[in-house]
């Protein structure tokens, strides 16, 4: 065996994958420690499923269970990722804590020694006399103490440390993540152990390792917020069990994180005057509608090509509702920079806030304050026609729920019942906004 970077057929340079040409006589490591499952393989009807199918396992705080879509389900693998220090570790030690409690659980860490999770735990007071803790990154090591100790629920943290014999690249190159990810996906299917996988990130944001790993797993997740802000948010990328783009919402203390269970009033935090260039809008987050604050600058560039900043927002959607703002309601921000920002470090990926942006926007631009008791969502078309958005009845509800008076809304989500104490406004083409304002 000798290293070689180049392909000697394309001649591609490091494109070459490590793969094993055979395997060692009488032992198949795919299935090694499997014998008896294998024999339980048969093709099975909805109808003989119907009484097996069981619902999630509540982990012990309301927001992790409503980003896994309920709760833990059986035989699921949760691929978590987020950037150092974030967190995960701390999320899961928590959720190990009281899992322990009623069900077998492994910790395996291949990062930390078992004294120093124990100092981290007793650091956050937690009660973990039951938790089993494991310092180990052989993947078959780990699974053959896993079939010993039967846990209900197993974290691996993290899987760029865990290996594979089978193999002779360095751990957290592509082939070890993938074949040990495998092995473990496969343990967790035919055992019906819940697991955890703790996984790096890049530099840009994303999971680091093969994009088969994400495919491997049921439920993606990944841990964001603002590195000088105590609030953390798990996004779900994916999940098999439960809606897509749920959103769950911590804050991180001295004692470790505290789910919040109403991140509205945290987003909601204004000022007591009124100030120009800011709107609340409502905005989805999976199955919770969620009040948001967007504030807009709008001031006049010393430059040729004025700015178009935003954050938490697509920049260039933001370009694209100025033109539109300019071709139907005739006002032209050529001159002036724009800068928009959503409160609380949230990412708004919906089409429901182009209405509030534009009301924010026109409101620092004309240096007119909006009033505090009025909230805005709805879609704007490039013909200047204010669309519907899902889910509206939901949050005019949601709004109301938080004082909110007043509701600026697509015409065709206006309610057909009255709702108690607010007065929607109901407007199908953008001047008719102008109009209100």
């Amino acid at each position: 065996m000798k290293w070689a970077g180049q392909c000697p057929d394309c001649q591609s340079w490091n494109t070459l994958q490590e793969s094993l040409s055979r395997q060692p006589a009488g032992r198949n490591p795919r299935f090694d420690g499997y014998a008896g499952e294998a024999n339980r393989n048969q093709v099975y009807t909805l109808a003989d499923l119907r009484g097996e199918v069981t619902t999630g396992v509540p982990t012990g705080t309301g927001e992790l269970d409503r980003v896994l879509g309920g709760g833990l389900v059986a035989g699921s693998v949760v691929l978590l990722g987020g950037d150092p220090g974030i967190g995960k570790s701390t999320l899961l030690i928590q959720t190990m804590s009281a899992l322990s409690g009623t069900c077998a659980a492994l910790y395996v860490s291949g990062e930390e020694s078992p004294e120093q999770i124990g100092l981290r735990a007793r650091r956050l007071g937690l009660v973990c006399d039951n938790l089993r803790l494991l310092a180990e990154t052989c993947v078959e090591r780990i699974l053959a103490l896993a079939r010993d100790e039967a846990p209900a629920v197993m974290v691996i943290d993290s899987i760029q440390t865990i290996y594979t014999e089978q193999l002779q690249s360095a751990p957290g190159s592509v082939a070890q993540v993938r074949e040990s990810a495998a092995q473990l996906v496969r343990f967790a299917k035919q055992r019906g152990c819940s697991i955890f996988l703790v996984g790096h990130v890049t530099k840009e944001g994303a999971l680091a390792g093969p994009r088969v790993l994400e495919h491997m797993v049921d439920t993606v997740l990944y841990f964001e917020g603002e590195p000088g802000s105590q609030f953390r948010l798990i996004r779900t990328i994916k999940n098999r069990f439960g809606a897509v783009n749920e959103l769950g919402v911590f804050a991180m203390t001295d004692r470790g994180l505290r789910e919040v269970s109403n991140p509205s009033a945290i987003f909601l935090s204004r000022q007591d005057e009124e100030v120009s260039g800011s709107i609340v809008m409502v905005t989805r987050e999976g199955t919770r509608p969620l009040l948001v604050e967007v504030q807009a600058l709008v001031d006049e560039s010393p430059l040729s090509n004025p700015r178009r900043v935003s954050l938490g927002l697509e920049q260039n959607r933001l370009s694209m509702l100025l033109a539109v703002l300019h071709r139907h309601c005739g006002v032209a921000m050529f001159d002036q920079d724009v800068y928009v920002n959503v409160v609380g470090g949230v990412r708004i990926n919906e089409t429901a806030a182009d209405l509030a942006v534009l009301m924010a926007v026109l409101s620092s631009y004309r240096n007119r304050p909006g009033p505090r008791d009025l909230i805005a969502f709805g879609e704007v078309g490039l013909s200047g026609e204010i669309r519907p958005v899902q889910n509206g009845l939901e949050r005019l509800k949601e709004a109301a729920k938080h004082g909110f008076r007043r509701a600026v809304v697509p015409h065709k989500n206006a309610p057909k019942k009255p709702i108690d104490g607010l007065q929607v406004l109901a407007v199908e083409r953008l001047p008719d906004v102008l109009d209100l304002l």
